[in-house]
């Protein structure tokens, strides 16, 4: 992976994430996003975080692992725009992959407490939008 990608990605913590439920009532497929913190494993590209089963993102993910995502600076200054578009598959953390939760829980100790249920999210393409090295320019990157 590109390191301009994956500095930006480690500066962060905080996903959005779209993923797509059954059709609507229109014929469309519904959508939806939802925003989740997340730890990332440069030794697989993985980002990884927690969500439950019964919320509606956990359910759609369930039926449809594949999803997009975007990471953002949030800036008014036009130069220092950046910000990260993604597709990938999501999957449930199995028992037996304890590096997963080492992971997240290094990155959100808090989180010992909790019930967590994770999963992670493998990139298959990443879009990275970086005003500092020119206006709109983009680095992509097929995994």
């Amino acid at each position: 992976m590109d390191k301009r990608i994956e500095r930006f990605i480690r500066q962060h913590h905080v996903l959005s994430l779209a993923t797509i439920g059954a059709d609507g009532h229109d014929g469309f497929p519904e959508l939806w996003t939802s925003h989740v913190f997340y730890a990332y494993r440069a030794e697989d590209h993985t980002l990884v975080f927690t969500t439950d089963l019964t919320t509606r993102h956990g359910q759609e993910m369930l039926a449809n692992p594949m999803v997009s995502g975007g990471i953002v600076l949030e800036t008014k200054l036009v130069g220092k725009i950046r910000g990260l578009q993604l597709t990938g598959q999501v999957r449930q953390v199995a028992a037996g992959e304890s590096h997963y939760r080492k992971a997240y829980l290094k990155r959100f100790p808090y989180a010992m407490a909790a019930k967590l249920n994770l999963w992670i999210l493998q990139p298959r393409y990443l879009k990275f939008t970086d005003n500092r090295l020119g206006f709109g320019r983009k680095i992509e990157e097929q995994l």
